[in-house]
C-alpha cells in the first residue's frame, strides 16, 4: 500500500467530528485517507466532503475542504491518500 501526502489538518471541529484540510493534491469521495500525527494514526474512506458548506465529490490542490472523520484529529496532523495496490 502506497500513501501520498495530500494535506494537513488546519481545523478540528470537535462537536461535529469534522476536519478542515488544505489540500496539496486531488481528493475524491470514495478515496481512502490516513491521518497521522504525534498521537493520531487512523485510516478511513472519505464518505462526505464539503467546500464552504456545499457537498462536493472531488476537490483539487489549493481547496480547503471539510471531511467528516471517525476519530479525533489535531491541527497539524498530516493527511495521506492511500493508493490501493493494483
Amino acid at each position: 500500500m502506497e500513501e501520498e501526502l495530500i494535506g494537513r489538518v488546519s481545523h478540528w471541529y470537535g462537536k461535529i467530528s469534522v476536519i478542515g484540510v488544505t489540500l496539496t493534491g486531488p481528493l475524491a469521495v470514495g478515496d481512502t485517507i490516513r491521518i497521522r500525527g504525534h498521537t493520531t494514526d487512523f485510516e478511513q474512506p472519505v464518505t462526505s466532503m464539503q467546500i464552504w458548506h456545499q457537498d462536493v465529490t472531488e476537490a483539487k490542490a489549493g481547496d480547503e475542504v471539510g471531511i467528516r472523520v471517525a476519530h479525533r484529529a489535531r491541527v497539524g496532523d498530516r493527511v495521506y491518500k492511500v493508493k490501493q495496490a493494483e
